[in-house]
């Protein structure tokens, strides 16, 4: 069984996602920012903006989608080796419900880590203004450890 993280441990994964993310222009423009690090596991948010909505005005199933790869993403680089990014090779996700206004949050987990592949998942509710949480999207990937090029 692992062990539970130290503090300094919990600061080092925050930092490595943090930075990470930081270096992200996409997720930047879509507002995203990191609610949460632990072992194999992330959470992000993504405000309700022009930016992620579609023509209906709902939040658009791409930023939900790209919202629950990087969550799951970081998950894995979580436990991806030093000096090693993850990339995704796949992923499939259902679409259980469209929303506006809010936020969403995604949280990715790592269901296995393997030296080659990394298997999560990620769950995508919405957050209305008033604190209601509603299953918005599940998603399902698989991730490759590469070396890190910067």
């Amino acid at each position: 069984m692992p062990h539970a993280p130290t503090a300094a441990e919990l600061a080092a994964l925050t930092e490595r996602v943090q930075t990470s993310l930081a270096r992200q222009g996409m997720m930047q423009h879509l507002g995203v920012r990191l609610l949460a690090v632990a072992p194999g596991e992330v959470t992000l948010a993504m405000p309700y903006s022009e930016r992620v909505v579609q023509q209906q005005g709902g939040f658009h199933g791409g930023a939900m989608g790209a919202l629950a790869d990087i969550a799951g993403g970081y998950a894995a680089l979580t436990v991806a080796p030093e000096g090693m990014e993850v990339t995704t090779v796949e992923y499939k996700i259902n679409f259980l419900a469209a929303f506006q206004g809010g936020e969403l949050q995604a949280t990715g987990k790592v269901v296995r880590a393997g030296k080659r592949i990394i298997v999560t998942t990620a769950d995508v509710v919405r957050v209305a203004p008033d604190g209601r949480r509603s299953a918005c999207a599940l998603m399902q990937q698989t991730i490759v450890p590469v070396p890190k090029t910067y």
